[in-house]
């Protein structure tokens, strides 16, 4: 696929998509083209949208405060252009409120929408509208939604909505948003059905009432939300009755929560998630071409991710049906069904039909007994059942997945990596080279004329 665009065609950017991968490195991005290669039974023949964009350059995240940054200090830094510290939401080091790109592109009278797969009240969305000095301050976070006065908002749902920062209880957070203009459209049906009732909304996954974020790529029925959804519920609702243009900030923010357990298969399901939300913008795009830009990029990388200690076997992730997650889930529903009277056959057999062991993937010796000993610590030592650690064997499972496949995790934290910048359109060539994280807001500010 091949994209031609120069400076004088292009113009100014009417429409802007800014897509945030939280925790997605260059290799979680090389590592899903490995995958999807490998699936066709081939190397280095898959890409994803997001890479054959005409610009693909990278960028430094440190935070102000620390080489390794968080989600709170790089997201500031993503919406406003300036540093901070680690912790941070929308202000500087000394607390003092920073102007972001969203507030700056409603100053000048598009439409803006905030969506993320995660919290929405979480650091990456957060930092776009609100300005706290703690990224743990969930409700007052959310409550800060409300005088940005954003047309569009979307994601699982809010943390704390309706608990202070000091434990104190606090009024519903919902139904002051509604009181605010919000119509609260509780799944993509609800959405669909009824979206027309309110000039503004805020899009939850169904299950809101706990909101634990959209569910991973991997654990999903056709009854979740995906980022592909609510890109296109974004479009629609700031297009409506809006020839000013708009600003779309998206996040994929559970590359962070996978590549934090350093689950492989999990974390590229996560990339290829949101790259079929790009696929949605790209078409956006394609009817528009002289006044969209499109920006792809990360807060920073997790995991410390290696890209391969030899000659991976990548292509046996396909038999990863769950994410490690939730088969600790599944592991612990299934003993509470056995009364804790669980054999290692059983958890053999549940290792089969969920990860592919024995069955498609050759177990060794050396990995059946690191597998069998995590059995035994979980349960044939028979330990206080309130004190179990069903994650014992998840945990050990992922470990010998990883170690199959051939992929190393450095860390379960953040790194100090380069993130990838992907652009095209309208100010695309602001972006063809190396830059600091504080340089893409700028750029966008610039492209668009804010």
């Amino acid at each position: 696929m091949m994209f031609v665009c120069v400076q004088l065609v292009c113009g100014q950017a009417k429409y802007v998509f800014y897509f945030i991968g939280d925790g997605m490195g260059i290799n979680q991005v090389n590592i899903t083209e490995v995958y999807l290669s490998a699936m066709k039974g081939e190397r280095g023949s898959a890409s994803l949208l997001m890479t054959q964009f005409p610009v693909a350059s990278m960028a430094s995240t440190y935070a102000e405060n620390s080489d390794v940054t968080d989600s709170a200090a790089a997201g500031t830094a993503l919406s406003t252009g300036k540093k901070t510290n680690n912790g941070y939401i929308g202000v500087d080091s000394s607390y003092d409120p920073l102007e972001t790109v969203a507030e700056k592109a409603r100053k000048a009278g598009k439409k803006v929408g905030i969506a993320t797969t995660v919290q929405i009240n979480h650091a990456t969305p957060a930092v776009f509208y609100a300005h706290q000095r703690d990224r743990n301050m969930y409700y007052e976070i959310a409550q800060d939604l409300i005088p940005s006065g954003f047309d569009f908002f979307a994601g699982g749902g809010f943390n704390n909505r309706d608990i202070l920062y000091d434990n104190t209880q606090a009024p519903d957070i919902y139904p002051l948003f509604e009181q605010a203009g919000y119509f609260i459209a509780k799944g993509y049906d609800d959405y669909k059905a009824n979206a027309g009732k309110s000039k503004k909304t805020i899009l939850v996954h169904k299950n809101w009432e706990v909101p634990d974020g959209i569910p991973y790529a991997i654990d999903r029925t056709g009854e979740d939300l995906s980022l592909k959804q609510i890109t296109e519920a974004a479009i629609e609702t700031l297009t409506k009755d809006n020839n000013k243009g708009f600003f779309l900030m998206l996040e994929g923010g559970r590359i962070d929560w996978s590549a934090h357990a350093n689950d492989a298969a999990t974390t590229i399901m996560e990339v290829i998630d949101m790259d079929d939300a790009v696929k949605v913008a790209y078409d956006f795009y394609k009817k528009h071409p002289k006044e969209t830009l499109i920006v792809i990029t990360a807060d920073h990388e997790t995991g410390g991710l290696t890209a391969g200690t030899g000659n991976m076997r990548i292509s046996l992730l396909q038999h990863q049906k769950m994410s490690f997650e939730k088969l600790t889930g599944r592991i612990r529903e299934f003993s509470a069904a056995k009364n804790d009277n669980v054999s290692w056959e059983e958890i053999k057999n549940l290792l089969t039909d969920n990860l592919g062991f024995w069955k498609e993937i050759p177990i060794s010796w050396n990995h059946e007994k690191a597998l069998r000993d995590a059995y035994e610590e979980t349960f044939a030592l028979r330990r206080d059942l309130t004190a179990r650690n069903y994650s014992v064997i998840s945990t050990k499972a992922k470990q010998v997945m990883n170690d199959i496949v051939l992929l190393s995790w450095s860390t379960g934290g953040h790194s100090a990596d380069f993130v990838p910048v992907f652009a095209i359109g309208a100010g695309q060539e602001l972006f063809n080279a190396k830059m600091d994280n504080t340089d893409i807001p700028k750029n966008i500010i610039k492209a668009a004329k804010y």
